[in-house]
């Protein structure tokens, strides 16, 4: 996965997550998706910005994945899912894949 940009393994990782647990109706499953595309996203911001940079987005992640459980009952589940991919997804490159 060295290849493959942060910001687009944690933006698959929001939406995959939800995804899985929509189309397959288990909930822990999508939990899964989410938990490791996370942890790799996870390595691959320590590995190339570090450990502060990995633990604020790390943050961000999770808070994403919280905040559009609220943000759905207003806008709807799969835009809501879409917003918060694309915001993490826009931190990650501001703060690590542009570096290249």
């Amino acid at each position: 996965m060295a290849g493959v940009p942060t910001s687009v393994i944690a933006a698959t990782g929001l939406v995959g997550g939800y995804a899985t647990a929509r189309w397959t109706k288990k909930r822990p499953l999508g939990g899964v998706a989410l938990a490791v595309a996370g942890a790799v996203a996870a390595k691959g911001w320590q590995e190339k910005a570090g450990n502060a940079t990995a633990a604020a987005l790390s943050g961000a992640y999770v808070a994403a994945f919280a905040g559009s459980h609220p943000l759905a009952k207003k806008i709807g589940a799969w835009p809501s899912v879409f917003a918060v991919a694309g915001g993490v997804a826009l931190a990650s490159w501001v703060a690590v894949d542009r570096r290249k």
